[in-house]
């Protein structure tokens, strides 16, 4: 079976392409709330509510209702309480959706939506959703169908409900829209199949990067949470025309191009797809031909956004990921982007203490300290150059 036939997301998604995919197409927006559940004493950012949001927003949806609930243990059923239950059906009658900030287990998936008689999506759901949206070419789509496909898995119901969904919309796109009742056989074969379409792939990579060598060719890795700024320092730095906008996971196909760093010494950067707090494991494991790309360069520019009051954490969330993926030791630069919109100095001395030198202060947009960032880029070549 060829990319393109049986569960191929490229088939299911056609027509679905831009921003919004089939909301945009059909002009409608779902209204949806959101619902957060936390541990009682458990801490948490005040903005991790606001994150949920975006994702929700950039997933397509009108976030129309917020409720929240904490809770000594969560229920193994439910998720939320029975009261807290009760109050959601009441408010989402009128709804499309309801969006969960936690990953709900298959029980409690099934459960919820039979009770509260909507759509339900978990927070892995719905960032599955939003990668369905933005995948262009063959590798990404690959990639974000082999990730859906894991975690439908365990999701299917006997009546095969979860892939029979008619509706469409937010977590309804890529494989889960096809209106034929599938079993866990035929979804486990498929799996195998683009598990063997992503070696060929990395082993493609493998090629590209002996050929960056050949041409003596160094090799550095954007990496960053989402919408830091990667694509935009990479139109900055390489002349490229990668689509930026001020959304989450504006970027998911890996794009390389070439930078000069000075008179007759170039670099190869390469963008990477954005991380993000709790990403799906599916996920990490069906990007492994992206993540060997960061694991094979020479070095590291890491970037977060200095204006956001959550950097600290996504900088957490950043270095944690790296460790997942066993990207190792390498020469790192970190690079504070988007100063211009930073009007205290001091906050950006204090995020710059919080990391290993070299920090690089700049703004991908205007320009400013691009070429310090050059500058640190051409040491760590010429220090690998030394120690040939």
């Amino acid at each position: 079976m060829s990319v393109g036939q049986g569960f191929s997301l490229a088939k299911r998604v056609r027509g679905f392409q831009g921003s919004r995919g089939l909301l945009a197409r059909a002009n409608f927006m779902e209204r949806s709330a959101l619902v957060e559940v936390h541990r009682k004493g458990q801490d948490r950012s005040p903005d991790s509510g606001r994150e949920l949001e975006r994702l929700a927003e950039s997933a397509g949806a009108i976030v129309v209702e917020r409720l929240e609930q904490q809770l000594e243990n969560f229920h193994p059923a439910f998720l939320v309480g029975r009261g807290k239950l009760e109050e959601i059906r009441e408010k989402v009658r009128e709804l499309d959706l309801v969006i969960f900030n936690r990953d709900l287990s298959p029980v409690q998936y099934r459960n919820l939506e039979d009770f509260l008689g909507v759509k339900v999506v978990d927070r892995t759901g719905l960032i599955l959703d939003i990668f369905a949206q933005r995948a262009r070419t063959r590798e990404g789509k690959i990639q974000v169908e082999a990730a859906q496909l894991a975690y439908l898995l365990p999701r299917l119901s006997g009546k095969g409900k979860t892939l029979s969904r008619l509706g469409g919309g937010i977590g309804t796109r890529g494989p889960g829209e096809t209106k034929l009742e599938v079993d866990r056989q035929r979804v486990r074969k498929r799996i195998a199949h683009l598990e063997r379409e992503l070696e060929k792939i990395t082993r493609h990579r493998e090629v590209q990067r002996r050929g960056r060598v050949s041409r003596a060719l160094p090799t550095f890795a954007l990496v960053g949470y989402t919408n830091t700024g990667k694509s935009t320092l990479l139109n900055r730095l390489g002349k490229a025309q990668v689509e930026t906008a001020d959304r989450l996971f504006c970027t998911l196909d890996p794009t390389i191009r070439r930078v000069w760093l000075a008179d007759g010494l170039g670099a190869a950067v390469i963008d990477t797809v954005g991380l993000i707090q709790g990403i799906p494991h599916s996920l990490v494991a069906a990007f492994r031909a992206t993540f060997e790309e960061v694991r094979e360069a020479l070095g590291l520019i890491v970037v977060f956004d200095a204006s956001n009051p959550r950097a600290g954490v996504q900088a957490e969330t950043v270095f944690r990921v790296m460790e997942e993926v066993e990207i190792g030791r390498k020469a790192t630069i970190m690079v504070l982007n988007k100063c211009d919109l930073v009007e205290n100095p001091l906050e950006l001395s204090r995020l710059s203490q919080g990391f290993d030198p070299p920090v690089v202060c700049l703004s991908a947009l205007t320009g400013e300290g691009m070429e310090d960032l050059k500058a640190e880029m051409r040491k760590i070549v010429e220090s690998a150059r030394v120690g040939e």
